[in-house]
């Protein structure tokens, strides 16, 4: 079977999100009005099946997977899922921009050798040609991917366990950007010559990436997230894992909440989003970042948005890559937009059936 990190042309995809937490699925349609939402649904995984992004039990994942089919009703077969950064490794490299396509084939798998730290057996690697180089136009840039067959071969088990044949193994970072195309007008001068931060706290990780003019200069992953304010409630309160997590989404916990646990969480989320900044602005030609989008389940807490404002002085917005799609009467609005931040990277990943001019 044929996996691309960088795609072509597919048959209708779902695009599936596979965090610590949780499975997601999303599926759109496409016309001349512009996205539909056809298909969607949640299902949460067991406690010990993930250990932040490393599958500790791939048959409960793969019976998650299963069930959110079932609840989407989607009738496609086929998937798109994401591999994380800390899983990757990318680099842009230079070739002769005279070679034909099967020379640029092995000449890269000869670079590919110098640039990755796997023996080439234990590797799937893939690539996508930018264009010309800014630096010489006698050469091409090319964005080299790669990641453990490992780590591969269980996500497409994984798929496979739910009734999903994949089709594409994307990468986390590069998910996010293509979504971001969806929320880029709800930004000032839409994203254009800005340089954006996109912070995805999910429920034990946080993907940090930056873009600049709508396409990724930076990726950072750190272990942070909701999963954080789940176990302090759980702590203070008495009370199990699933009841705190219902707790902090519905309510109802002692009046000491907000002042004892919520303020100090969100100032430890700021501190996250201040430390990422720091790392970026360190390694980085931009000096600064013109707005923050905050996503993930954690970037809806009453009041998260106007703390990061005031805190680090940037501009933020919550990501609702659905605002202006249309959505199918078998989806549940009030669901999907409550839910909306936390789709970024299943929206970015189901939208591989669409993007072919820009695809990776």
């Amino acid at each position: 079977m044929e996996l691309s990190l960088f795609a072509h042309k597919y048959p209708p995809l779902v695009g599936v999100d596979i965090s610590s937490a949780s499975v997601k699925l999303l599926e759109l349609s496409h016309n001349q009005h512009g996205y539909r939402v056809e298909s969607y649904a949640v299902e949460m995984l067991p406690a010990d099946a993930m250990q932040e992004k490393e599958f500790k039990n791939v048959e409960a994942i793969g019976q998650a997977v299963e069930r959110v089919v079932k609840r989407s009703r989607t009738r496609s077969k086929f998937g798109a899922i994401a591999v994380t950064g800390s899983a990757v490794i990318t680099k842009v490299i230079q070739m002769n921009a005279g070679l034909k396509e099967h020379e640029l084939v092995s000449q890269i798998e000869l670079e590919a050798e110098r640039h990755i730290p796997y023996p080439m057996s234990e590797v799937n690697i893939d690539f996508h040609v930018i264009g010309p180089s800014p630096k010489n136009p006698e050469l091409i840039d090319v964005l080299l991917a790669a990641s453990r067959t490992e780590v591969i071969d269980t996500l497409v088990e994984i798929l496979s366990l739910g009734g999903i044949t994949a089709k594409v193994v994307d990468i986390e970072a590069y998910a996010i950007e293509r979504s971001f195309s969806l929320i880029a007008d709800q930004l000032p001068s839409a994203g254009e010559h800005q340089t954006i931060a996109v912070v995805d706290i999910g429920s034990s990780m946080t993907a940090f990436s930056v873009l600049h003019d709508k396409t990724t200069v930076y990726t950072r992953d750190q272990i942070f997230g909701g999963k954080q304010l789940t176990e302090e409630i759980q702590r203070r309160y008495g009370l199990t894992f699933e009841e705190a997590n219902l707790a902090k989404k519905q309510g109802g916990l002692p009046e000491d909440y907000v002042v004892e646990v919520l303020e100090p969480f969100k100032d430890a989320v700021v501190q996250q989003i201040s430390r990422s900044l720091q790392f970026y602005f360190s390694s980085s030609e931009y000096t600064e970042v013109d707005h923050i989008v905050l996503a993930g389940g954690t970037s809806t807490l009453p009041g998260l948005i106007q703390r990061v404002e005031e805190k680090l002085g940037i501009p933020a917005t919550v990501a609702n890559p659905f605002a202006n799609m249309t959505i199918a009467p078998r989806v549940s609005v009030p669901a999907i937009h409550a839910d909306a931040p936390s789709l970024m990277i299943c929206c970015g990943l189901a939208l591989r059936s669409f993007n072919h001019e820009h695809q990776y």
